[in-house]
C-alpha cells in the first residue's frame, strides 16, 4: 500500500499533467488565447457578465493582469464592455457573439474529449470522480 506522501506525489503529478493538457487545448481553441483569458471569458458567461474587479477577485489576479487579459479579449473581438446599469462609472464585461461561439465550440470539443477518454469507465466510477473533483474544488 502506498504511503500518503507517495499518493500525494501521484495526485500532484496527475493534476499537473491535467493542467498542461488544458493549457494545450486552450491554445488549440484560439492560438492567441491563454488558459487564463479563456477561463475569464468562460467566467463571464457563468456570471452573466461581470466587472474586471470581479475577475481579479475570482482568479486571484492583480488588476493590471486582468486589464491586459481583457484588452486581449476585446482586441480579438471576443468580449464587449457595457455600462453598468447600477453604476454608470463602471463597466460590465461580456463575451461577444464571436466569444460565445468560440466557447460553445470549445465546450463541444472538451465534452467529446472527456467522452472518449472516459468511454470505458463504469457509471459509478464517473460519479465518484465527479464527486471527488467537486469536493476538491469546493475546499478552496
Amino acid at each position: 500500500m502506498p504511503t500518503r506522501e507517495a499518493t500525494l506525489a501521484t495526485i500532484q503529478r496527475e493534476l499537473t499533467a491535467f493542467a498542461r493538457r488544458a493549457r494545450s487545448k486552450a491554445a488549440r481553441v484560439h492560438p492567441k488565447l491563454s488558459l487564463v483569458t479563456y477561463s475569464m471569458l468562460d467566467h463571464m458567461v457563468e456570471t452573466g457578465g461581470c466587472r474586471a474587479t470581479d475577475l481579479a477577485c475570482h482568479f486571484m489576479l492583480d488588476k493590471s493582469t486582468v486589464s491586459r487579459q481583457t484588452a486581449t479579449l476585446e482586441r480579438l473581438g471576443l468580449m464587449v464592455r457595457e455600462t453598468d446599469p447600477d453604476d454608470h462609472r463602471g463597466q460590465i464585461l461580456r463575451p461577444s457573439e464571436e466569444g460565445l461561439r468560440l466557447l460553445r465550440d470549445a465546450h463541444e470539443q472538451r465534452r467529446a474529449t472527456y467522452e472518449a477518454r472516459l468511454a470505458d469507465w463504469a457509471d459509478d466510477d464517473l460519479e465518484r470522480l465527479a464527486g471527488y473533483l467537486q469536493r476538491y474544488n469546493s475546499e478552496g
